[in-house]
């Protein structure tokens, strides 16, 4: 199966635990792919370079840098040619689609209310995380 995720669910998984990093373990043990683009690896790297969340990671024993490097290595970059306006309100959940379209993604996982409003587009199911598990079993 072929995931997006919002960088607010990496943010999630990389800083806390619960059902993001789920996500996270069944893409390290093939459950899934995972799949981002260059602009939400960026913007990830952006978020993660707030105090409160590089303070967070440095508690974990690691660092923005180390965490940014986890995450790609387990997912797949899709670059997208073009970024349409598609997502009503947000112009920046627009990479999301983006990358969830080139990758052929199965669903996008967000937190967003943008994004979860659409529900889908063009066949990508939008899902929040906490009905992420549920939207995986086959």
């Amino acid at each position: 199966m072929r995931i997006v995720l919002d960088t607010n669910v990496v943010v999630s998984a990389l800083v806390w635990d619960g059902t993001p990093y789920k996500l996270i373990e069944a893409a390290a043990a093939g459950e899934i792919s995972l799949y981002m683009s260059p602009v939400l690896l960026s913007e990830l790297r952006d978020v993660l370079m707030h105090a409160h969340l590089a303070s967070r990671l440095t508690a974990l024993r690691t660092s923005v840098e180390d965490a940014i490097a986890l995450y790609a290595e387990l997912a797949i970059c899709a670059s997208p040619p073009v970024t349409p306006r598609v997502v009503p309100g947000d112009v920046d959940d627009d990479h999301v689609i983006a990358a969830a379209v080139t990758a052929h993604a199965d669903l996008a996982f967000s937190g967003d209310r943008h994004l979860l409003s659409m529900r889908s587009y063009q066949g990508i199911r939008i899902v929040a995380v906490a009905e992420a598990l549920r939207a995986l079993q086959p």
